[in-house]
């Protein structure tokens, strides 16, 4: 049995071998990627803090059940129950922080998540809208309305370029005088979305920071409790499934419902 043949790699016109030369150009286009990639949208973070899926569904139910009691308090009980009032005040960081940990996964913005949930959360808050106005007024917009903004200035900002930037600011100096829970319920959006893609101590302090900021809504510090329910909800894997719809159909139905039951004003 004769021994294996070993070929030379034939010689190019620069004296190098041919397998030489391939791994140059293969080093030459990762650059090349690498410099596309710091000049159009950023590239997605290598790591996002680790959750398990049933949990973060678990922390939506958790949400809802806190938000419908908030609701029966304030518009049926006339906020006679000040403990369903501070526990009403976790609904905003739980939402928002579910709704970006999903955006924050890896791939999420290549595979159009965020226009995907833009588009189901403008159509419900329209559905919303009627008994909204009914229960709080025209103004300010309901709170479907203050996720959808705040997934838009996270797509602008995904999309890099100083345009989509200015846009993303724009959207949020604008956009966050006509939403529920105004300009603070956008600030504990992003922190939340910018401690998912990169934990770390300094984006929790900005996280919690942003989350503090909605004592100048809400008159007290309250909705800093639902930052350790959600961090110890990653140390727990809940085997629940995920319903897509149960958030988007849930809030106008029990609004319609709250609003019917109290009859016309």
């Amino acid at each position: 049995m004769s021994a294996p043949r070993h070929r030379a790699s034939a010689p190019s016109h620069d004296g190098r071998p041919a397998k030489a030369r391939s791994g140059s150009r293969k080093a030459a286009d990762a650059r090349v990627g690498s410099s596309r990639s710091s000049m159009g949208k950023p590239a997605a973070p290598a790591t996002t803090w680790p959750i398990p899926d049933g949990s973060l569904e678990a922390l939506k139910w958790v949400g809802l059940v806190l938000m419908t009691g908030d609701h029966v308090n304030k518009y049926l009980l006339q906020d006679a129950s000040p403990t369903l009032y501070a526990l009403g005040r976790m609904v905003m960081p739980v939402f928002g922080f579910v709704l970006m940990a999903n955006l924050a996964r890896p791939g999420a913005y290549q595979a159009g998540m965020h226009l995907r949930v833009m588009r189901r959360l403008v159509v419900f808050a329209l559905l919303a809208t009627p008994a909204f106005v009914g229960l709080v007024g025209w103004w300010p917009l309901n709170i479907l309305a203050t996720l959808g903004l705040a997934t838009a200035i996270v797509w602008l900002l995904e999309s890099g370029g100083a345009v989509a930037r200015v846009a993303a600011l724009i959207a949020f100096l604008i956009g966050g005088a006509l939403v529920e829970f105004w300009w603070p319920a956008l600030l504990c959006c992003l922190g939340a979305w910018g401690f998912a893609r990169r934990p770390g101590g300094v984006s929790m302090l900005l996280w919690a920071l942003a989350t503090a900021s909605l004592a100048i809504v809400n008159g007290n510090l309250a909705a800093l409790a639902a930052l350790p329910l959600i961090l110890g909800a990653r140390h727990v894997d809940i085997p629940l499934r995920r319903c897509r719809w149960i958030f988007y159909a849930y809030y106008p139905a029990h609004l319609s419902l709250i609003a019917l039951v109290m009859g016309p004003a």
